[in-house]
């Protein structure tokens, strides 16, 4: 059974080439999310895999730098439109920390590429341009103009204009090119009008201009040698951008259309990601919250074509659940539900790991900087994730989230919980804090600061809690009490090693006092947290100091 990445691995080197380059693009109009970065995710599995299989192959990253704004971008003022129309490659930085508008946007991407072991090749359109890789492309496009409208025309409800050319120049006077019209050509010399009223000439080896894109889309396969490139679905829809440029690619410059792997569009809360609206989550910002292997998972653990959508909040714990376990039976810590499920489990995870780098992602100062992209990863380490083939120490995350809480980020204690409720995997349950090595600290570390995050920025009110160092002034009657009293007087009875146990024996004291659970809970809430809810009660009990907790059930301070 193969991953369909490795299916594509493996027809791809069955082509009769030298080398494979693995194509992925990014229009740089604002944030680069988990959206539509997810070309660069799947073009670099599928040349890591290919190398695997003895192929050469390389992974170029396309910035699409020289189209037109459309939309002012989260969160840039509304004084930005008046860039509205130009090249991005022409648009100053938003916050003066960058060259340009298109560095200020591709940085955080870049920033991150070590992380998720990323290796591309990366491009620059509007340089492709200036550098002349595009001119005897726009020579034959002009030349086949009337060619290439009849192509465009069948898929088309309104034909082009009889003069229209496939060139946009860059308007001589207001400066934007999706407003441009080019209608003559006489050699290198482009004729336009623009909608602010200009009429000029562009020589197109100024580079001051732009192939429209799907002739654009189709020169570039042949400049690369492109022989695999991952897109959305919208350019995969039937008469679409691959349908059109895989035809002018072939009949206009006499090149075969690379190998397509379409993808579905990834969701935020169900909601459409958009870069003008602010709805989106990018590939730092899951790093705050989440290891680098868990995005590669949820991008390679079913089909592209298949609907994903991402939440960061409560549900995001049950995807660290999903990941977490499929890295356990990777590992052979955990047995899968069935072989068949064993077999899928360990193809997904092979696809997601990482061997390069390990995020070491410290706790922030400030948490609501992370919304901003202002996320600081102030150390990364320079061993294998995989700790010399052994699993990463990456403790249950949703137990961390109630264990931090209780004791702060004291790994020593925390890990003492963890041994307390079984919650320690294969390979750790018998060891000590002090058997830890250095790489097991980091991914502890790691997972720990992840907590720390996702319960500052999206953690629930009802997931968070404190332990009240003083009894707090709550009312509880007499008989709840009374089950207070003795449930301390069994706590000290027993050493308890077992959450089931704890709970198990907790309901017989229950019973005896003939109480309601959810009312002995909330006691036990009450007096501990002071409120009416809180984390798994026995675990909570389990996880607290015992001579604090025997004190505090019997209301001595």
């Amino acid at each position: 059974m193969d991953h369909w990445i490795e299916r594509i691995a493996k027809e791809l080197k069955e082509w009769n080439v030298e080398k494979h380059v693995i194509a992925s693009g990014t229009s740089i109009s604002g944030s680069i999310h988990i959206g539509n970065s997810c070309d660069v995710f799947i073009a670099n599995a599928v040349g890591k895999k290919l190398r695997e299989l003895g192929a050469e192959s390389e992974t170029i990253w396309i910035a699409d730098d020289h189209d037109p704004l459309r939309k002012v971008p989260f969160p840039l003022p509304e004084s930005y439109d008046e860039y509205l129309g130009m090249p991005y490659s022409n648009i100053p930085c938003p916050d003066g920390c960058c060259s340009s508008f298109v560095e200020h946007f591709e940085k955080p991407l870049f920033d991150v590429l070590d992380d998720f072991g990323i290796e591309l090749t990366p491009k620059s359109g509007f340089q492709m341009y200036k550098d002349g890789l595009y001119d005897d492309y726009i020579r034959t496009s002009l030349e086949n103009s009337e060619k290439i409208r009849e192509i465009f025309n069948k898929f088309r409800e309104h034909p082009l204009a009889s003069d229209w050319l496939p060139y946009n120049p860059i308007c001589e006077k207001c400066g934007r090119v999706n407003t441009t019209f080019a209608y003559d050509f006489d050699g290198d010399i482009v004729k336009y009008r623009c909608d602010c009223g200009f009429d000029g000439e562009m020589d197109i080896k100024s580079g001051n201009g732009k192939l429209t894109w799907r002739v654009e889309w189709a020169a570039r396969w042949k400049i690369f040698s492109v022989t695999c490139e991952p897109f959305g679905k919208d350019h995969a829809a039937s008469g679409g951008s691959y349908d059109v440029s895989k035809i002018i690619s072939k009949e206009i410059f006499n090149y075969d259309a690379p190998y397509p792997v379409a993808y579905e569009w990834i969701t935020l809360d169900g909601d459409a990601m958009s870069k003008s609206q602010g709805v989106f989550f990018t590939p730092k910002q899951w790093l705050a919250i989440g290891p680098a292997e868990s995005l590669n998972y949820f991008i390679f653990r079913s089909k592209p074509m298949k609907h994903k959508d991402f939440s960061p909040k409560m549900v995001f714990l049950d995807l660290i659940d999903q990941f977490d376990k499929v890295e356990k039976v990777y590992f052979d810590e955990e047995e899968a539900p069935s072989e068949k499920e064993d077999k899928k489990f360990k193809k997904i995870y092979e696809i997601s790991k990482i061997n390069k780098k390990s995020t070491y992602c410290n706790d922030l100062d400030n948490k609501s900087d992370l919304n901003n992209e202002n996320i600081n990863n102030n150390e990364n380490i320079n061993e294998n994730t995989n700790n010399n083939g052994n699993i990463p120490f990456r403790p249950p995350y949703r137990f961390i989230v109630v264990a931090y809480q209780i004791v702060g980020n004291d790994l020593e204690k925390i890990f003492e919980i963890l041994k307390k409720n079984s919650q320690l995997s294969k390979s750790f349950k018998e060891k000590e804090f002090s058997n830890l090595n250095n790489v097991d600290l980091e991914n502890f570390q790691n997972r720990v600061n992840n907590v720390i995050n996702w319960l500052d920025i999206y953690g629930p009110k009802f997931v968070k809690f404190q332990v009240m160092k003083k009894i707090p002034r709550v009312e509880i009657p007499d008989n709840q009490k009374s089950f207070l009293n003795d449930l301390a007087s069994l706590l000290e009875s027993k050493d308890f090693n077992d959450a089931t146990q704890l709970h198990d024996e907790m309901y017989e004291v229950i019973h005896k006092h003939d109480l309601k659970p959810q009312k002995a809970f909330q006691a036990i809430y009450k007096l501990i947290l002071g409120q009416k809810q809180g984390p798994k009660a026995a675990s909570f009990l389990l996880s607290l100091d015992k001579d604090f907790l025997i004190k505090r059930l019997r209301f001595e301070e």
